[in-house]
């Protein structure tokens, strides 16, 4: 009886601490303990302990430490897969315990400046109004964020994402058109053919700042332009155009509706880029989650013909 109680003591004392996995998951997602500890709410020594605990417990090296960050090992590649499991089940259970709180939380959206700043934020008060309780946290940046590693719930891009366990699809594409104000369009003319524009000058992307090749519509409307100006925003960007300083290449979404800018050769030039709606397939069926997703796919499907430039 006295040896049973002691190696019951025993599993007791070596069983892991089911917490450490949420460190685990963030360390693997993040490559670093600063930024998984930025996302975890607590100082980076605190993560690295608690891999260290996690290791020791469970007699087993999780992460190779390199000059590039943490690495997962064979080892942590397999706790991963169980880990991911577990928080999906978790984030499962947690919303049929409460029917009534399924369609509250956040969501994080991430996308590029100019859709999120003048076609999704503006349209974010209708997903308001029906779902008040979901706060939509709304991530630009000029780069594609990983939904792999959490760093977003959800993408829309303008390229098709890659990534472990990720659900794609295109769910729409929007159209380009080339843009001058009026005062440019006065001292310099109004082309009248895609050979004009030779003479003609241009703002543009900072060509080694640009990280996502399909905004190079630019060069899609004319090779070797004269730039004259060029940004990293394309809000500074529509900006300079409109005090005149050249002619801008414009998504639909944001040219067709500033009044200060003219559409140029409209019969004769056609630039699409697709529209790619990304979730992991670990949140795909979260109430929140789908909320977005299908308010998302539905805005796009509605305003189809005004992206596709048929509208405008």
């Amino acid at each position: 009886m006295v040896s049973s109680k002691h190696c019951n003591r025993h599993e007791v004392d070596t069983m892991f601490d089911w917490n450490d996995l949420t460190y685990f998951l963030e360390v693997a997602r993040q490559g670093r303990l600063v930024p998984a500890a930025k996302r975890l709410h607590v100082d980076h020594t605190t993560v690295g302990r608690r891999i260290v605990e996690l290791e020791k417990v469970l007699n087993v090296k999780l992460f190779d430490r390199t000059p590039n960050g943490f690495v997962l090992t064979e080892a942590g590649h397999r706790l991963l897969a169980h880990a991911e499991t577990m928080e999906n089940n978790a984030l499962a259970i947690a919303e049929n315990a409460g029917q009534a709180a399924a369609l509250a939380g956040t969501v994080r959206l991430a996308t590029m400046e100019g859709i999120a700043s003048f076609y999704i934020a503006p349209n974010l008060r209708d997903f308001h109004a029906l779902h008040p309780a979901i706060l939509v946290e709304l991530v630009t940046s000029t780069q594609l964020l990983n939904l792999t590693k959490r760093e977003a719930d959800v993408s829309l891009s303008f390229v098709c994402p890659s990534g472990s366990r990720l659900i794609v699809r295109k769910i729409g594409r929007f159209d380009l058109r080339l843009y001058g104000a009026s005062a440019y369009l006065e001292r310099h003319g109004t082309p009248g053919s895609l050979s004009d524009l030779k003479d003609h000058l241009f703002v543009d992307y900072i060509d080694d700042l640009v990280q996502i090749p399909a905004v190079r519509w630019l060069h899609d409307a004319i090779q070797d332009p004269q730039v004259v100006f060029r940004s990293s925003s394309m809000v500074a960007q529509q900006n300079a155009a409109a005090a005149g300083i050249g002619l801008v290449v414009l998504p639909s979404f944001t040219g067709a509706r500033d009044k200060r800018l003219k559409p140029l050769l409209t019969d004769q030039q056609s630039i699409k880029r697709d529209l790619w709606l990304a979730v992991h397939e670990d949140l795909r069926n979260l109430s929140r989650v789908k909320a977005l997703t299908e308010f998302l796919t539905g805005l796009i499907e509605r305003d189809r013909d005004f992206l596709d430039g048929r509208g405008i």
